[in-house]
């Protein structure tokens, strides 16, 4: 009964416990968020020092997404190439990108841009056994889209399966195209059409 008395004793609000006022209770809470020794102007120079937008490989990205979120919204990154990366250099993912230094950014762009830096396997990245260079590569942005068209430019002028699906505007991976990507001159046929042609036909045949 006793500790059950010293327990209910401690609740705010009950009888016998210390009644905060709203400028104590505000002056407590203040110094809970910000404790001894530097804190509070250590978090200032932070906040001061927070980026909204951050350039890195040539796209200005949202500072006020966490790492992993904002790396991918490059082209050419995704999550789990993102995920990799900040684990290589020993930042959490949960950050924010504003927050980050100039180093911490230089060298976030070196790692996704070159692949002896990150040393990652080479299924990790986007271009894997580089035709001209037999390397693996991750290619960014317009690097992307220049190596994507040239590879199907290649494939439709040495006439490979590819390539001539490509051409004909085709699906190119074996999907099924009886109801799916519809497109061009036949795209439908009106049944009320096919009707009116079979009747005059059949009157036309009873005429003879």
């Amino acid at each position: 009964m006793v500790l059950v008395k010293r327990v209910l004793d401690q609740r705010p609000g009950f009888m016998g416990a210390r009644r905060l006022g709203p400028e104590s209770f505000l002056h407590e809470s203040v110094q809970n968020l910000y404790p001894k020794g530097g804190g509070h102007d250590r978090n200032m120079s932070e906040a001061s020092e927070f980026r909204h937008l951050v350039r890195i490989s040539g796209r200005d990205l949202d500072g006020g997404k966490k790492l992993i979120v904002a790396l991918s919204d490059l082209r050419g990154v995704g999550y789990n190439f993102a995920n990799v990366i900040t684990n290589r250099l020993g930042l959490s993912p949960r950050i924010r990108l504003g927050t980050l230094t100039e180093d911490q950014v230089k060298q976030i762009e070196e790692a996704i841009q070159s692949t002896s830096r990150s040393a990652l396997p080479k299924w990790y990245y986007n271009r894997r056994n580089d035709p001209e260079t037999g390397e693996a590569k991750q290619l960014l942005g317009s690097d992307l889209d220049f190596i994507q068209k040239n590879d199907i430019e290649e494939e439709k002028n040495i006439q490979s399966w590819k390539g001539i699906r490509h051409g004909l505007g085709l699906k190119v991976r074996g999907q099924r195209t009886r109801t799916t990507g519809r497109k061009g001159r036949t795209v439908g046929v009106r049944k009320a059409t096919l009707v009116a042609a079979a009747k005059e036909a059949a009157s036309k045949k009873e005429e003879k």
